[in-house]
C-alpha cells in the first residue's frame, strides 16, 4: 500500500489553540495547545522492526514496512499531505512536585488517521528532534530506550493491558550524545525513532497545565474537545458531563492499574504527564517487570531513595494523580464534592477489580470469603520470605495437582514451583514449612470448589502470563541491534504476540533472570536517560 493513501482528520490542530510563534526555539508557549513543528531529518533511516497488527489498525495493506517511503516518512525525513506535524503542549508534577511546563519534549505528532471502521489514530515520531518543548535536550531517542518502548507497547497490548501501541522501530543512522548513568561520563549511542500510535496522546498534565496558569478559556476548550471527541457517550459539556467524565477516567485508570499489578508491571515514571486521560499506560521510559517479589521494587535508579513509584505503590499514586487532575478540572465542574466521589469510585474500583484478579490468579471464580483475601493476603508475604519469581510462580502454582486422595508431602507439594525460586538455599526449614503450610490452604480451597486440574490450569494460565518483556531480555536484544543484528528484537515480538501460550522451543524467553543480570546496566534498574 502506498502511504499516500492514509488519510487524515487532524481535529486537535483544527479545532485546538495554536501557537503563533512558528519557530522552532525553547520558549515557554502560552494559551496555546501546541506548537507546530517539523521532525528533523536523519542520514539513514532503516526499519528494524513493525507491527502487523497495528499496520492493520490503520488499514496500511501489503508491506508497506519494505519501501524506501515509509522508512522516510517514519524516520522523520518526509511528511506526507494530510499530515500537520506539531508537540502538544501540557505540564506535570513530577515525583510529587509541580515542574511547570514540560509538553512533548522529544515527541513529535504527525496526524491523525482515520481508518476504514471511523477511528482515529494519532502517529507520534518519539525521538524525531527538538521542539519548543525540548528545554536543554535535543529531541532524540537513542537506540536501547527505543527498543524497550516499541517492544513494550506491543507487549502490553497482547497482554491484555490498555496501551498505547507501536507501528515501527526505525533506526536513523545518526549518533546520539547520551550520560546514560548521569556520572559525567557522556557516549554516542546509535539513534532511533519509534512511531507511537493513540486515539490520542492527551494526558492529566494536558489540564493540569492551563488550571495551573489560570488560562481557563483554553482549559475549557480543550476539555469539550476531549469529551466530545473521545469521550463523545457522555453528552455535550456541561457542569454535569465534566464530572461524568472524571469519574470515567477514575474508573479507567482503575482498571489499567490492576492489569499493572496482574502481571507485575511497574512503570518507574507514574509523572502526571505521563498519566493517559483515556487510561492507557503510556510513555515506557525505565519501567520494569517485578521477577522476585517484592511490592518496594522500582526500575528507576531516579527513584531509589524514595520508592515513591514502587509496584505495590502504584495504585495509590495513581489515586493521588487523579486528585491533581480533579484540582485541574474544577473550574469547571464546579463540585468539589462530586470530584471527590470520583476518586472513591476510583479506590472502589481498584479494590473490587484486584480481589476478582486475585482470585483468577489463583484459580478460584471469586474471592467468596474473608478467607480468600486471607489467603491471597498471606501468599503476598510468603513470596517475600524466599526470593521468587512472580511470573513463574504463578504459572507454576497452576500445575500443583489438587486431584486424589491421597496426601502430599512438603516436598511434593513445593516440587512443581522450586524453578520460582532465585536463591534455593534460602529455603530453610522454617521457610520450608511455611510454603508448604500455605500450598496445603490453597490446595484444599481448590478442592473444595471441585474444580478439576485441568480446568483450574486453564483458568489460571489465561491471566498469569509465560512470557514478559523482562529487561534483561530486552536488554539481550539491545545489544544485537547495536550491532546491527535486528533478528532478536523481531524475534521477541513474536514470542510476546502469545505471552499466554507455551510455545515449544521459546522457553528461553520464559527464563527467569540470571545472576549476571543483577547488577549490568539496563537488566535490573535503569535511569530515564534516553
Amino acid at each position: 500500500m502506498d502511504l499516500s493513501a492514509l488519510k487524515f482528520d487532524n481535529r486537535f490542530t483544527r479545532e485546538l489553540p495554536g501557537d503563533p510563534d512558528t519557530s522552532n526555539r525553547t520558549r515557554q508557549v502560552r494559551g496555546a495547545c501546541y506548537s507546530r513543528v517539523l521532525p528533523a531529518q536523519v542520514s539513514n533511516p532503516r526499519v528494524i522492526s513493525y507491527s502487523r497488527e497495528v499496520a492493520d489498525l490503520l488499514d496500511l495493506s501489503g508491506d508497506p514496512f519494505e519501501s524506501k517511503q515509509f522508512a522516510q516518512v517514519f524516520g522523520g525525513n518526509a511528511v506526507l499531505l494530510g499530515m500537520n506535524p506539531h508537540a502538544a503542549c501540557y505540564g506535570g508534577h513530577q515525583f510529587g512536585q509541580w515542574a511547570g511546563q514540560l509538553g512533548d519534549g522529544r515527541a513529535i505528532n504527525l496526524g491523525e488517521v482515520v481508518n476504514r471502521r471511523g477511528e482515529h489514530w494519532t502517529l507520534q515520531l518519539k525521538g524525531a528532534g527538538p521542539t519548543p518543548y525540548s528545554r536543554s535536550a535535543d529531541g532524540l531517542a537513542v537506540l536501547r530506550s527505543s527498543v524497550r518502548e516499541f517492544l513494550c507497547s506491543e507487549a502490553m497490548h497482547h497482554l491484555g493491558a490498555p496501551t498505547t501501541r507501536a507501528l515501527s522501530l526505525v533506526g536513523t543512522g545518526e549518533r546520539v550524545v547520551r550520560d546514560m548513568f548521569y556520572d559525567g561520563h557522556p557516549q554516542l549511542e546509535p539513534g532511533a525513532i519509534v512511531c507511537r500510535v493513540a486515539p490520542t496522546f492527551i494526558r492529566f498534565g494536558s489540564f493540569e497545565i492551563f488550571a495551573r496558569r489560570g488560562e481557563f478559556d483554553t482549559l475549557r476548550q480543550l476539555a469539550d474537545f476531549t469529551i466530545r471527541t473521545e469521550f463523545p457517550h457522555l453528552g455535550e459539556p456541561s457542569p454535569a458531563v465534566y464530572v461524568a467524565w472524571f469519574h470515567e477516567v477514575c474508573r479507567r485508570t482503575a482498571e489499567m492499574i490492576v492489569h499493572w499489578m496482574r502481571v507485575g508491571f511497574v512503570h518507574g515514571v507514574m509523572n502526571t504527564d505521563n498519566m493517559s486521560i483515556l487510561g492507557l499506560t503510556i510513555d515506557y521510559g525505565p519501567y520494569g517487570w517485578l521477577e522476585s517479589y517484592d511490592p518496594d521494587w522500582t526500575p528507576n535508579t531516579t527513584d531509589a531513595g524514595r520508592r515513591l513509584y514502587a509496584y505495590g505503590r502504584q495504585p495509590q499514586i495513581a489515586m493521588w494523580n487523579l486528585a491533581r487532575l480533579a484540582e485541574a478540572v474544577l473550574p469547571l465542574a464546579e463540585d468539589i464534592d462530586a470530584l471527590r466521589a470520583g476518586l472513591e469510585s476510583y479506590w472502589s474500583t481498584f479494590q473490587s477489580g484486584w480481589d476478582e484478579t486475585l482470585a483468577r490468579k489463583l484459580g478460584l471464580p471469586r474471592f467468596e470469603s474473608d478467607e480468600d483475601r486471607q489467603l491471597a493476603s498471606d501468599l503476598q508475604e510468603v513470596l517475600q520470605t524466599v526470593e521468587t519469581d512472580m511470573t513463574i510462580f504463578f504459572r507454576a502454582l497452576a500445575t500443583l495437582s489438587c486431584e486424589g486422595d491421597a496426601e502430599p508431602t512438603d516436598e511434593e507439594l513445593i516440587a512443581p514451583i522450586s524453578d520460582a525460586h532465585y536463591v534455593p538455599d534460602e529455603l530453610t526449614a522454617e521457610n520450608r514449612s511455611r510454603l508448604a503450610g500455605w500450598l496445603r490452604r490453597y490446595r484444599q480451597r481448590v478442592r473444595a470448589l471441585e474444580l478439576s486440574d485441568a480446568e483450574r490450569r486453564e483458568r489460571m494460565n489465561g491471566v498469569n502470563p509465560k512470557y514478559v518483556l523482562r529487561n534483561y531480555l530486552a536488554q539481550l536484544a539491545i545489544d544485537k541491534a547495536e550491532q546491527g543484528d535486528d533478528s532478536l528484537v523481531n524475534e521477541m515480538l513474536d514470542v510476546l504476540r502469545r505471552p499466554y501460550d507455551e510455545q515449544p522451543g521459546k522457553e528461553e524467553f520464559a527464563a527467569k533472570r540470571p545472576d549476571w543480570a543483577r547488577v549490568r546496566a539496563g537488566c535490573s534498574m535503569l535511569s530515564c536517560s534516553s
